[in-house]
């Protein structure tokens, strides 16, 4: 039986369009996997802690050594792992804040990143590589080839290296210019705003397209 994992990390409730696309992408999933199983993750909810100087060297050292605190954020990190292993795929919503990936996210790759558990340390080898990982992007602005901030998307450059020890390769689908509506001074973008929100949706719907004729 095929297995979504469904993610968000948006702090913008209703009014986020990676959530919003999300939710999309989970509608189109279900029709193609008629009877397929599905598990959710709100990082933005029930956020998971940043590794600090007492949980982060529980990586490094023997289980039989850890301290309480150590051995809690392993088993996390184990869990969180084990629940990406199960998934056939992960959608992902990654809205960009201040110019890179919400600290929830990064604290989830983080903590997908174990030594014997998500990666091979013999071969180096990423054991996640055979999950579909989706990321459904959103960016307030504009930051495409010949714009003022060309290059100022640090998620999108960051995410694919951050993960590429476990094996998941990200493919990304992007909304841009999100704030257009509601930014008075964006407001001759609209059009391209909408526009760039209709590829999206319509890359979203096709994901699973042939999967869902043949079901």
């Amino acid at each position: 039986m095929s297995h979504l994992l469904h993610i968000d990390s948006s702090i913008q409730g209703d009014e986020s369009v990676s959530r919003r696309l999300t939710a999309r992408a989970v509608v189109k999933w279900r029709e193609a996997h008629p009877g397929g199983t599905v598990s959710y993750r709100d990082l933005a909810v029930a956020t998971i802690p940043h590794l600090d100087a007492v949980t982060g060297p529980a990586r490094a050292l023997p289980p039989e050594q850890h301290t309480a605190e150590q051995a809690a954020s392993w088993a996390l990190s184990v869990e969180l792992v084990e629940e990406v292993r199960r998934a056939d795929t992960v959608v992902l919503g990654l809205p960009l804040y201040n110019f890179g990936a919400p600290s929830t996210v990064k604290s989830w790759v983080d903590h997908l990143i174990v030594p014997g558990v998500s990666v091979n340390m013999e071969t180096q080898e990423g054991l996640l590589a055979d999950t579909e990982f989706i990321v459904l992007a959103s960016r307030g602005g504009g930051y495409g080839p010949g714009t003022p901030r060309e290059g100022w998307d640090h998620a999108e450059a960051w995410l694919p290296h951050g993960l590429a020890m476990v094996g998941l390769v990200p493919r990304f689908i992007t909304a841009e210019l999100t704030l257009a509506d509601r930014n008075p001074a964006m407001a001759e973008l609209k059009p391209l705003a909408a526009e760039s929100l209709r590829q999206a949706e319509q890359t979203v719907d096709a994901l699973w397209e042939l999967a869902s004729r043949t079901a």
